[in-house]
Order: C-alpha cells, then sequence, then structure tokens
C-alpha cells in the first residue's frame, strides 16, 4: 500500500512463525540492540552485512521508490528492480490507451529498446544514516515556542545537510524520530532515470481489487518491473538513449526453493510513518470523526468515478490510477476503524496513560519535566474537535475533491508567477502547456462536473453552517422557488463558464493569461471562497491546536522511553 508520508529510512520488522517480536528498528542501530536477537531467532546474516556505509550490503539492494511512497529491490546486477504492481499502477496506467490496455492486458518489454520512459519516477538508494541529536538540541531552549522550536530546527537541518551534500550528487534530510526527540541525517544517492520494464494484467497484479488490499492473506499476483539507469560514469542523470543500466552495490539473489514453516522472516524496507505513540485522545478522534468522514466523502467520490469508468473504456483507462489512489486509503481506514474496535485500543491508551501519570506523579522532577504532556494533548484535541470536520471536508472534498478546484487554484498561482515578457515567458508558458496536456489526457469533465456538485453538496450538509463560506449564499439564491438545493445546476453552469473546463478553452486563455481573467473564473472563485473562509475562521485555531499537540506528545513520547527503556 502507497504511504502517506514521502520520505522516511529504513525500517526493520521481522517475525517467527507464531512468535513475532514485533516493531520498527533503525538499521543503523541493529548491529548494538537486536543483533544477537535476531540471529538467536534464525537470522543467518551479520548487522553489517544488513547495513554498512563502507561495503556492500543488504540495504544497497532495497530501493525508496518516488521519495519514499513504496519500496522496490534490485534483483539483477543490470539494473533491474522489483516493485508492487500497486506501486507501479500510475506508471502502466500512463502508457496504457484504449489502443494499448497495458492495465488490463499487461505489458513485457522484449527488448531494452522496448523498456517505457517514465516522467517523475525516481529510485534512491540509502547511502547513510548519521545521529545529529546533540547537535540539533543543544540549539534548542525549554523557553522556545513551537514554532521558534521548528524555525530553528530548520535552520540548522539545512546547514547540516548542506555540508553533506555540498560538491556531490547526493541528496539528505534531516528527520526527526520519536516525536522531535531524536534527529538523524539520511542520505540518498537518487537516479531519476527509470523504465518500466514488465507487468502482469489486473487481473493478476490487481486480483480481489480494494477487497483483498490491506488484507491477509493476499492472493494477488502484486508485482510490477522496472529498471534503473544511469550516466555511464555511474551517477544519476535524468532520460538520455545515452544512459546505461545501473549496477548496484548489491542485489538479491533469486531462491526458488520456497519457505519452510518457522523459517526467519524479516522486511527490509521504507514503512512510511507509525502511529504507535498515538494516544486515548487521537484514537477517540480517528473513530469518532476522523475515519468516518474520510470514508464517507471517498465512498462518495468513489461511486462518481467508478459510473463513468462503467461507461467508456477511454475513462476506465483515465480514471483506473485515480481511482485506486482514493480507494487505497478508503479501505485503509475502514480496516483501522475495524482493527481499533476490535483490539480495545482505546483501553489500551488509557491504561498507557493512567501508568504514565501515575509515574509521573510519583517524582517532583518527572512532574516538572512531563506534567503537562497529556493535558496538553487533551486540551489540543478537545479544541481540534470544532474544527476537524471542515478541516477534513476542506482537503478531502474541496482540495481532492472535484479536480477542476485545485487546477484553477494550482494554474493561478503559476500564472501569477509568469515573467513579464520575452524568451522567459514563452518557456513559462511552454512548460505550463506541457503540465497541461498531462492533466488534461486524464481528465473527462463530465465525471468532473459531477464530482464537483456532489463535493460541495456533501460539504453545505455535513460542515456546520456558521463554517460555511459565502459561495453557498450563491447557491442558495440560486433556488428558483424549488426547496433543495440545486448543486447539479450550480455545476453544470460553472463548468459551461470555466476556462479550465476542457484543454481547448484552457489553451485559447493561455494565448492571453492573466489573472483577472481567472479571479472572475467559477472554478477559481468556488475554491477561493470556501479556502479563504477557513483560512479567516479557522486556520489560526488550527496552528494553535499543532502547536500544543506537537509539544504534548514530545513531552509524552520522551517520559514513556525513560519510563520504559
Amino acid at each position: 500500500m502507497k504511504k502517506k508520508v514521502l520520505s522516511i529510512i529504513m525500517g526493520v520488522f521481522f517475525s517467527l512463525a507464531a512468535i513475532a517480536d514485533e516493531g520498527m528498528w533503525l538499521p543503523q542501530l541493529l548491529q548494538a540492540m537486536n543483533e544477537e536477537d535476531m540471529q538467536a531467532h534464525g537470522l543467518q546474516l551479520t548487522a553489517e552485512e544488513l547495513y554498512s556505509v563502507n561495503s556492500s550490503s543488504l540495504k544497497d539492494a532495497i530501493v525508496s521508490l518516488n521519495g519514499g511512497g513504496c519500496t522496490a529491490e534490485m534483483i539483477s546486477s543490470e539494473g533491474l528492480m522489483l516493485t508492487n504492481h500497486h506501486c507501479g499502477f500510475d506508471e502502466i496506467q500512463a502508457h496504457s490507451s484504449v489502443a494499448n490496455d497495458y492495465l488490463k492486458d499487461g505489458f513485457w518489454a522484449m527488448s531494452r529498446d522496448q523498456e517505457l520512459k517514465n516522467e517523475g519516477v525516481t529510485a534512491s538508494f540509502l547511502v547513510s544514516i548519521e545521529e545529529v541529536t546533540a547537535r540539533v538540541l543543544a540549539e534548542l531552549t525549554n523557553d522556545m515556542t513551537e514554532k521558534e522550536r521548528n524555525k530553528k530546527i530548520r535552520e540548522i537541518s539545512k546547514t547540516i545537510v548542506g555540508e553533506k551534500v555540498e560538491g556531490g550528487h547526493y541528496n539528505a534530510r534531516v528527520k526527526s524520530f520519536f516525536g522531535g526527540n531524536d534527529f538523524y541525517l539520511v542520505t540518498y544517492e537518487t537516479f531519476k532515470d527509470v523504465r518500466l520494464v514488465g507487468a502482469p494484467p489486473s487481473a493478476i497484479g490487481k486480483f480481489g481489487g480494494d477487497t483483498d488490499n490491506w488484507m491477509w492473506p493476499r492472493h494477488t499476483g502484486d508485482f510490477a518491473l522496472f529498471r534503473v539507469y544511469c550516466a555511464p560514469d555511474g551517477t544519476p542523470a535524468e532520460y538520455s538513449v545515452e544512459n546505461v543500466p545501473y549496477k548496484p552495490k548489491h542485489h538479491l539473489p533469486i531462491q526458488l526453493d520456497g519457505v519452510e514453516n518457522g523459517d526467519y522472516t524479516m522486511i527490509f524496507g521504507f514503512p512510511g510513518s507509525t502511529d504507535r505513540y498515538l494516544t486515548s485522545y487521537g484514537v477517540k478522534e480517528a473513530l469518532d470523526i476522523k475515519n468516518p468522514t474520510i470514508v464517507d466523502i471517498r465512498t462518495e467520490k468513489l461511486a462518481i468515478m467508478k459510473d463513468g469508468m462503467n461507461s467508456s473504456k477511454k475513462i476506465n483507462i483515465q480514471y483506473a490510477a485515480k481511482y485506486a489512489q482514493t480507494s487505497n486509503y478508503w479501505k485503509y481506514f475502514i480496516g483501522q476503524s475495524k482493527g481499533l474496535k476490535s483490539m480495545r485500543v482505546y483501553d489500551k491508551k488509557v491504561a498507557i496513560e493512567d501508568a504514565f501519570r501515575g509515574w509521573v506523579a510519583e517524582d517532583q522532577t518527572r512532574f516538572e519535566k512531563y506534567g503537562e504532556a497529556l493535558d496538553l494533548i487533551e486540551n489540543a484535541y478537545h479544541d481540534n474537535k470544532k474544527i476537524e470536520l471542515t478541516r477534513i471536508y476542506l482537503n478531502e472534498a474541496i482540495f481532492m475533491g472535484s479536480e477542476i478546484m485545485y487546477w484553477s487554484f494550482k494554474m493561478n498561482r503559476a500564472i501569477g508567477k509568469l515573467p513579464a515578457g520575452g524568451k522567459e515567458r514563452d518557456m513559462a508558458i511552454k512548460a505550463i502547456k506541457k503540465e497541461a496536456i498531462d492533466f488534461y489526457k486524464n481528465y473527462d469533465a463530465s465525471v468532473d462536473q459531477e464530482l464537483f456538485g456532489s463535493m460541495l453538496e456533501i460539504y453545505y450538509y455535513n460542515v456546520p453552517k456558521k463554517q460555511h463560506s459565502k459561495i453557498f449564499k450563491v447557491i442558495e439564491n440560486q433556488l428558483f422557488g424549488f426547496k433543495k438545493l440545486d448543486f447539479e445546476y450550480y455545476a453544470k453552469n460553472a463548468f459551461k463558464r470555466s476556462i479550465f473546463s476542457s484543454k481547448e478553452k484552457f489553451f485559447a486563455f493561455l494565448d492571453n493569461p492573466s489573472t483577472a481573467k481567472i479571479i472572475r473564473d467559477p472554478a477559481y472563485k468556488t475554491i477561493m471562497s470556501i479556502y479563504n473562509e477557513y483560512i479567516e475562521q479557522l486556520s489560526a485555531k488550527r496552528t494553535i491546536v499543532r502547536e500544543k499537540l506537537a509539544k504534548g506528545n514530545r513531552l509524552f513520547i520522551a517520559g514513556l522511553r525513560e519510563m520504559n527503556p
């Protein structure tokens, strides 16, 4: 499943048949913390063979695909890379057409020159992980606000990253762990020429659809093959016919004998984020507000997309990846809620928090250090309850609902940054046209018009009226004697007038582009009315909530680590 967080370092999880030692570990800490235990369970490698900065190790075969969205594995000395079918789904869809439907029929390159170029796909190899906690914390003080603290962390991180990548071709990030208590510098080598080699038909690669996703056992042939290319000298390079297959420092051998019951099992990859330290207040918000709201909105979006996809082979291909992206976390939140309830996670969190309060109260030093942690968290969730529903509807139904709204928002920013004239302006407009071609390739106005009206309607009837924007008064005023608001009429009228509802109208606009025209556009006016209302009414409150929550979580996790070292 694709993860929400775009970039995070490798984690390790291992288990043994009926007995699982469950959790995530940073690979550079395995030697000190886990090596003996892992070997006792059956691991036949050393920690150095798993993770080494100076020598070839298993980490050199494990790939962060697209900045951490997925994990992939090198399986040959000629750059061949294996990943999940759903991790390559966007690329398979992008190359598909009614004439060559690779989603339905699969794709196999029978020679290197048949491998397909992919825009924006990257393969990142972990170079090193270095702890920089002491250096970061040295410049932080307890009297800093969370805003001041975060600003200082960004400044320090920028300096640390600059020192690491100066004069080289690596990219790096400072990542915080344990709620902002630990910091690690993670360095990658990222390759930008990644070509599609093969994928099975969706009947195999996506067998079971969303029913099978996020569940176990799975019955899916969930794989796709890519090849990583580099410059002739082995360094990362943009796509070029001169590029050659990348020779990884290590690749995974293929073992054909299968596995036996009780064999040692370990997952090595880029797992995204963890909610391990979510409190009972967070669990309650997830069950009461977040999860059901996202599921309800996405259920409506999926039904509209599916109707469109069933009406035409072209629309089916256009919306295949969008449908998959929407359904991925739709199914996830359904399953998460079920799991949280069945495993009584809320009650377990309350027990942990009660034990924490007791431990803190036993010592005055602890009380001074951690005494406000859970109060901050509780107050943050209490305040967030008043605005969380609107925030979710803004994200899910407006910015991620009808595409025309966010596209108009994005294009207004792009047009506003156009140079005054000359070659620079021509090049900028050319870049916008290229982006527009990609956008409209997978866009159907009839589907999006239905999404536009539907998302506005569910926003109107579910978000508190006092948090409504002025655009809904416009819709109310078009009643014409009808008792029920006609969102379908509003959507139809908006699409008829909008310069963004077709490629032809948008390209005609680009002959003489101006933000003045966009500001008058009904799609843009709709999204900006709703967005501005959120900014004016709720954004400042949300900032306070986030700062309280960040500080509370940081103190709570630090205290838990001290209580349970």
